[in-house]
């Protein structure tokens, strides 16, 4: 439901758009502008800083396109590298390839990242917005609901979320947000700041070269071995045109729930505040510099993203549940959690980002 008071000023919060055919929400305020596919997976295709007019999330070649229009089987067992337009996308319950979980076939990073969600509006005033949306996979008994709000005077977006077992045995899952930033904001150098105790960086993959750092290294954050056995730092991530280099890797033995992103050079960046006793991980991904040829990038991608998850590796769901770092929920079970996103300016470095999204740096 809406309820369509169109205004000009304050928090505002429309669901009056679609983009080909899907249902999109806005989210803004006087410094932020949030866009949400909610007829695709919720995906955020737009967190824009409005004072620079800078979108800080990767945009894919391909843009936006609705899986509704037909579904292609990509060579990884599912459609989502094939409608993968970049931005902020939820993950739940395979993170990975195609795996077949208790006779459920599950493919990459499905089910919830490309279904349609559900959705009401909950507050749209000029002292604030708040949004809920709900979805139910296809194939396993979840449901997952989460509100998404924001204030006025401040650069962030919040999200509260709940994750039900509503079937009657216990299930398992994977739950991640796979957020990839992109040019501009990478245009140049920027840096990493995470209170990460170790860095593992996932073993060689067919076709998944050249990598940035020595497959397989399990080691402190953020100096990591390079292929040709120098120390390179990982929290440093090269401007675009500096690096042809592809990388998996896991930030791991998290000492608090936050991670910064900074271009040092406009000094703005993106921090994110979460639950780290429930996402555990942060994945670390990278196509830099073009470097990937053939399906899905073909040559023109520079992204790199920044994962909060429950669970490691990459390579689905079976895997975590192996590893022992799987959600395991009983039935009826649910389990709730928060996360804040924000733009912060005038830093080089992050040194803190408190529960109450205060970010604190130099």
């Amino acid at each position: 439901m809406s309820f369509r008071q169109p205004r000009n000023h304050g928090c505002r919060l429309s669901d009056a758009w679609t983009y080909d055919g899907m249902q999109a929400l806005v989210l803004e305020n006087e410094l932020l502008r949030v866009t949400v596919l909610a007829g695709k997976g919720s995906d955020i295709v737009e967190f824009r800083y409005k004072p620079l007019d800078l979108d800080f999330l990767f945009f894919a070649p391909g843009g936006i396109r609705n899986p509704n229009r037909g579904v292609l089987s990509a060579p990884s067992g599912g459609p989502f590298l094939d409608y993968f337009s970049g931005g902020w996308n939820e993950v739940l319950p395979n993170g990975g390839p195609l795996v077949n979980y208790q006779g459920a076939e599950l493919g990459q990073h499905g089910e919830v990242s490309l279904l349609p969600w559900d959705h009401a509006i909950l507050e749209d005033s000029p002292q604030g917005v708040a949004v809920r949306m709900w979805v139910r996979p296809l194939r396993t008994p979840f449901y997952l609901e989460k509100t998404l709000s924001m204030q006025p005077g401040r650069p962030a977006l919040h999200i509260e979320e709940r994750l039900t077992n509503e079937g009657g045995e216990p299930l398992h899952a994977m739950w991640g947000h796979h957020i990839a930033f992109g040019r501009p904001f990478l245009d140049d150098a920027c840096v990493i700041d995470a209170p990460a105790g170790r860095f593992i960086v996932h073993e060689a993959m067919p076709g998944y070269e050249p990598r940035r750092f020595q497959p397989g290294y399990d080691g402190a954050w953020p100096l990591v071995t390079a292929p040709d056995g120098r120390l390179a730092d990982a929290a440093f991530v090269p401007p675009f045109g500096a690096t042809q280099a592809q990388e998996m890797a896991y930030l791991a033995e998290l000492a608090d729930g936050w991670y910064a992103i900074t271009n040092q050079d406009r000094k703005i960046g993106v921090g994110l505040r979460f639950d780290h006793t429930l996402f555990r991980y942060v994945w670390y991904w990278q196509q830099l510099g073009n470097v990937a040829q053939g399906y899905p990038w073909w040559g023109h991608v520079h992204t790199a993203a920044l994962e909060p998850w429950t669970s490691y590796p990459t390579g689905g769901l079976n895997e975590a549940i192996a590893n022992g770092t799987a959600l395991h929920l009983q039935p009826g079970e649910s389990v709730s959690t928060t996360l804040t996103a924000l733009v912060y300016t005038g830093l080089e470095r992050v040194t803190t980002i408190s529960a109450e999204g205060t970010v604190e740096g130099r």
